[in-house]
């Protein structure tokens, strides 16, 4: 396995962020940014396939390492129909989801398109997705809402999830399916998931959906207020979906979704900075007990991860409400880059089967 290859390809709205491992190790790692004037010119994000791909490839022809040895070619997992957790290689049919978009139009649809035109260049390769988004092991009762014309989904960072829970159980001796975990995804978005025994039983639903206001997401609102919102006629469907995602959440309260910056208000002395964090911290905190109530209370560790880790404030707030319910372990940040990487190496090295998307 010594001169093993996976390359890792992750888009994001205004970044793409790419890596080569070798093994395990990492030999580069690079995030390439998009300006908002390149990307202007597409109207739908598939349409900025070749844009991106080319950019990618470029980036990678800079990387010494022999193509043949290049073994897979692992994407970031979009919009696809509800799938189980796993590794699944692109097909036909993943490939008609994610260029069409009917489960939703997301920069990670790229992913699997790029990653399926790379292997072109690579002899020995194939192109996979690991733990997309919609990965949906939801227990039958978390899929009521509370109206049959609406069916709760899980779309959250499996992902990030899924290789923090596996790596904190490895890190004290146990096996990821054997516990019973609460993992906190602290990030543009923020989702709170109830790991019972290897599945995702419970989460809110991180995209547009409910849970906790963060930097960019309205999480939960009042749905009599909002209702009435929707219908006062000024604002129009566009209007209100960006209202949810995008411009709610804390940027919509104090005009940005940067979370160092919001730190930097508070410790100016800036009260409405102060609340509005604080109160970020009090939903995800009071998600946490929802989700601690889904597991009967018998919970093996709360762990925090995402972006919004490495501030030990907001932490910290956020620990001092939940900390009776069970131990609790930052891991600040997120490698999905790794994630993907150790997924494809899986795959080749037999340890992981990939499933089929159909």
């Amino acid at each position: 396995m010594e001169n093993v290859f996976i390359i890792a390809i992750n888009p994001g709205s205004t970044s793409t962020k790419i890596a080569v491992f070798q093994n395990t190790n990492p030999v580069y790692v690079k995030t390439l940014r998009h300006s908002a004037e390149e990307l202007a010119g597409f109207d739908k994000i598939s349409d900025q396939f070749q844009f991106r791909k080319q950019i990618i490839a470029k980036a990678l022809s800079d990387v010494e390492f022999s193509a043949k040895d290049v073994k897979a070619i692992v994407g970031r997992g979009g919009l696809l129909k509800p799938i189980e957790s796993g590794v699944y290689q692109v097909t036909e049919a993943m490939k008609s989801d994610l260029l069409n978009a009917p489960f939703g139009e997301h920069a990670s649809n790229l992913g699997g398109l790029i990653a399926a035109d790379l292997v072109k260049d690579f002899p020995n390769a194939k192109a996979y997705i690991a733990d997309p988004v919609v990965v949906d092991e939801l227990d039958e009762i978390a899929r009521f809402s509370g109206h049959p014309a609406i069916e709760r989904r899980s779309i959250f960072h499996a992902l990030n999830q899924k290789a923090v829970a596996r790596s904190h159980a490895k890190s004290i001796m146990r096996k990821y399916e054997e516990m019973n975990l609460i993992v906190v995804h602290l990030g543009g978005g923020i989702s709170v998931g109830a790991h019972s025994k290897g599945r995702v039983i419970d989460v809110n639903q991180a995209l547009d959906g409910d849970g906790p206001f963060s930097p960019e997401r309205s999480g939960s609102l009042p749905m009599g207020d909002f209702a009435r919102i929707c219908f006062a006629g000024k604002h129009n469907l566009k209007h209100v979906l960006k209202m949810i995602k995008g411009d709610g959440g804390m940027v919509a309260y104090l005009g940005t979704n940067n979370a160092y910056e919001v730190e930097q208000m508070v410790a100016a002395g800036d009260a409405k900075a102060h609340i509005v964090f604080e109160a970020m911290a009090y939903q995800v905190s009071k998600e946490i007990g929802a989700m601690a109530a889904v597991l009967k209370y018998s919970v093996d560790g709360i762990l925090i991860t995402g972006g919004i880790a490495h501030s030990k404030w907001f932490v910290n707030m956020i620990i001092e409400r939940v900390h009776r319910i069970a131990p609790t372990h930052v891991y600040p940040g997120e490698d999905e880059m790794k994630a993907l990487a150790l997924n494809g190496l899986s795959v080749v090295k037999g340890e992981t089967v990939p499933q089929k998307y159909v």
